[in-house]
């Protein structure tokens, strides 16, 4: 069976598991506080070109976006997110469950929408009786594989700033969207649009790991409080600290991300071939083909991808996703399966 579920489903590039390997019997202090964790730090700092900030290490996507909205937003206090957005979606309610309503609107091809955000403030005004919304999330690449424009994350946090609201970023695949053709936000972007974002590597690389950067300082006051709490707090946190360096030294991250992105291209070819049509276009490792059920069903003995959405009485909507280790010849494979199945 060849995987295009995830592109978490290998384990971790050889270069992260090299640092490992030769740090494995070393000494450090825990809970973050060792020299790897704090080289990471200097790193980031230099990738993003921001020095006065704080930045915390986290195992994976859901905890990171848990603890720091739990940290963010007082108990009466709702995030607003596209209805595609993570929290919205594939968190289970985390965020819910410690008490901060998600207040969603419809997605703009995977994107959340100044005028969107807009419509939720005019709903909710300044009435007590209702949750009041203070954080804008956004995914950036977006959960259906698209692109913010930096114009549009200016728009965003335009409003943000007008209204008082925080703007968070969740980077769970930056990697892709520093790669993409025609790409928007660079590293040097974060810093000046968002109050707090955070960068992944268990889709980008890692062997599992995210870095959550909060920029506004204001928003930082006793976090790992809150980190220890909601069981963020590794004690083991040089692994992360370790592994972000294999990531960021030599543009191991930005490669990651370009091959993952390569071979959706490729990808991409093949269903234009065949006149299969995409739900959204995109540029990143994410894809959504419209499959006919009969097509899937066969493709399903030899492949595994998700389904997304119903379409039609005839077709589905289904992912694809590459990653940083998607080889060649299973593009090649998939690309013969289905002209044999098409072009018997």
């Amino acid at each position: 069976m060849i995987f295009f579920t995830s592109d978490y489903t290998e384990g971790a590039h050889p270069t992260v598991l090299k640092a490992l390997e030769e740090t494995n019997m070393e000494q450090t202090t825990g809970y973050q506080e060792d020299v790897y964790c704090d080289k990471a730090r200097e790193l980031l700092q230099e990738r993003v070109g921001s020095y006065n900030n704080a930045i915390h290490f986290f195992a994976g996507g859901t905890i990171t976006n848990l603890t720091f909205i739990t940290h963010a937003l007082k108990p009466y206090q709702a995030v607003i997110s596209c209805d595609t957005g993570h929290i919205a979606l594939h968190e289970t309610g985390a965020i819910e469950a410690r008490g901060h309503k998600v207040l969603t609107r419809p997605n703009q091809e995977g994107k959340l929408t100044p005028e969107a955000v807009l419509s939720v403030l005019r709903e909710h005004g300044e009435d007590h009786h209702m949750v009041q919304p203070k954080m804008v999330y956004i995914s950036h690449p977006t959960e259906l594989g698209t692109l913010y424009s930096l114009e549009e994350v200016k728009r965003l946090k335009s409003v943000c700033d007008r209204y008082g609201l925080i703007l968070y970023m969740d980077g769970a695949r930056f990697a892709q969207g520093l790669a993409a053709k025609g790409k928007t936000l660079s590293w040097k972007d974060l810093p000046m649009l968002f109050d707090a974002y955070y960068i992944g590597a268990t889709k980008c690389g890692g062997l599992f790991g995210e870095v959550l950067v909060i920029e506004n300082l204001s928003l930082a006051d006793n976090f790992l409080y809150t980190l220890k709490q909601c069981g963020g707090l590794m004690a083991k946190g040089r692994i992360l600290g370790l592994q972000l360096i294999a990531l960021l030294e030599n543009q191991l991250y930005e490669k990651c991300g370009a091959h993952a992105i390569d071979k959706a291209q490729q990808l991409d070819r093949i269903f234009q071939k065949y006149n299969i049509n995409l739900l959204v276009p995109t540029m990143t490792n994410q894809l959504f083909p419209i499959l006919e059920n009969d097509l899937a069903a066969t493709l399903s003995k030899k492949f595994a991808f998700q389904k997304w959405d119903d379409y039609s009485a005839t077709h589905t909507v289904y992912r694809f996703v590459t990653s940083w280790a998607t080889p060649e010849n299973h593009i090649e494979v998939f690309s013969e399966s289905l002209e044999a199945i098409l072009c018997p």
